[in-house]
């Protein structure tokens, strides 16, 4: 796309170069006083596409150090620059027309073919490169294409001004070229503020025109987000840096976050080409929060572990109980401080009428060493727990026993089958209570985790 538009703006330089040449020889070969004024304007055009090419130069370098959002405002000034020099054209015509219309003596032009047929062929390079210039602009939003293509478009309108001058002067009107010249120059200035508006709206970060609710349209229709909280967003060339603050539920754990957060860009990226879109997120609380989510979220918050949470809704209050997992290494104290800590969040949080209780029991580790139990150990195992289970009737067919030896003790895994119909809370209780007697049966066993499968 870069090498595009330094084509098409190379193409203009050697467009103006011949243009300049062409109107200046004619110029003075007939004495036309508007072929040289349009021999000048081509020369300032000139001088404008080599700025333009240089800005579309500069502007392709990618962001460093000092330039974070990259080289693409180069164009701007480019842009601004350019449509400072259309207005003193456009003076400088004014002015000329004005001189010849109130001065007594005419200036005498010869109306020649050679004179036709420069300005005839400016017009006919004046249209395409234009138009060239145009395309180009919109489909890699250039914004000094853009004005180099105005410059044409004003280069074409003084070149009709001109060659109607030239038809009035063939028929005897001396005033026709300086009337028409009048008004190209109006049409010149008003093509000026349009594109002068635009880069410095550029210039001073407007923002795009519908960029806001168009961008909040889109974020809004991704799953999980609960509304726009801000939405900002600058041009810089071909691009639009977005920043976008949007609310989410803060029951959703960081990696759904962090997953929310790329769809918001990938669905902003898909519908706005060229947007470089940076999304924060807000966590919220939700009307359709339980007082279990409450509670996990404030003990997530706190970087604390906690399970078993029971919620009763009393006659007068609300009573919370909840495991905590501590370090099993800290005091009670420092334990103690912990609970506090977070009884005083929830409470902050539910009322201060509400009742929370927390027991505290030591975190297991994460990564504790041990090794596999002699085979002679984990069948000794096995067969206690098979005779333990057959005191139950709702558990059968204890098998895959794996025991570990621990530092702090042995650590036995099994799996059983239950009937299927049985609740959750039911067989909860059913293998706990084997698990507790197995532990109670052999003091070195420290911590037992059965799992229970189905009777198929």
């Amino acid at each position: 796309m870069q090498t595009e538009k330094e084509q098409v703006a190379l193409t203009s330089i050697a467009a103006s170069a011949g243009l300049t040449v062409a109107k200046a020889l004619v110029g003075f070969a007939t004495g036309s006083l508007a072929i040289l004024s349009e021999a000048g304007h081509s020369l300032i055009d000139l001088g404008a596409t080599i700025m333009t090419y240089v800005a579309v130069r500069i502007s392709n370098k990618p962001a460093d150090a000092e330039h974070h959002y990259g080289h693409g405002k180069v164009e701007a000034v480019s842009a601004l620059a350019e449509t400072t020099l259309l207005f003193l054209l456009s003076g400088v015509v004014i002015w000329e027309a004005v001189k010849r219309l109130t001065e007594n003596e005419g200036h005498v032009v010869e109306a020649t073919a050679w004179a036709f047929g420069v300005i005839i062929a400016s017009i006919v390079v004046d249209f395409f490169r234009a138009r060239a210039l145009s395309d180009t602009a919109k489909k890699t939003s250039s914004q000094a294409l853009e004005a180099d293509a105005l410059h044409f478009s004003s280069d074409l309108w003084s070149s009709l001004a001109v060659l109607i001058g030239l038809l009035g002067v063939h028929y005897g009107l001396a005033w026709a070229d300086s009337v028409a010249a009048l008004v190209v120059a109006t049409l010149v200035c008003v093509a000026g503020w349009r594109l002068g508006k635009r880069t410095i709206d550029t210039l001073t970060d407007v923002a795009p025109p519908g960029a806001s609710e168009k961008i909040t349209a889109i974020a809004t229709r991704v799953p999980g987000v609960v509304k726009v909280e801000h939405v900002r967003a600058r041009a810089v060339g071909g691009q639009t840096f977005i920043d976008l603050g949007v609310a989410v539920s803060r029951t959703l754990p960081l990696d759904s976050v962090s997953a929310l957060k790329e769809d918001v860009a990938a669905a902003i990226r898909k519908q706005m080409p060229g947007a470089e879109p940076v999304v924060t997120t807000e966590p919220v609380a939700l009307n359709n929060e339980t007082v279990l989510d409450r509670v996990m979220v404030i003990a997530r918050n706190r970087a604390l572990a906690v399970h078993h949470v029971t919620v009763h809704e009393l006659k007068d209050r609300l009573a919370v109980a909840l495991d905590l997992e501590v370090d099993g290494k800290l005091s009670l104290r420092s334990a103690h401080d912990l609970a506090d800590g977070l009884e005083d969040a929830i409470a902050a949080e539910l009322g201060p009428g509400v009742e929370v209780e927390t027991h505290i029991e030591p975190l297991q580790p994460q990564e504790a060493s041990g090794r596999d139990a002699s085979p002679e150990r984990v069948k000794a195992v096995a067969i206690a727990l098979s005779e333990l289970a057959a005191e139950n009737r709702n558990i059968r067919d204890v098998h895959d026993v794996r025991v570990r030896e621990t530092d702090e003790g042995e650590i036995v895994n099994f799996h059983c089958r239950v009937d299927p119909l049985l609740s959750v809370q039911s067989v909860h209780e059913n293998v706990d209570a084997l698990e507790r007697a197995l532990k109670q049966q052999s003091p070195p066993i420290k911590r037992v985790i059965g799992h229970a499968e189905p009777v198929r």
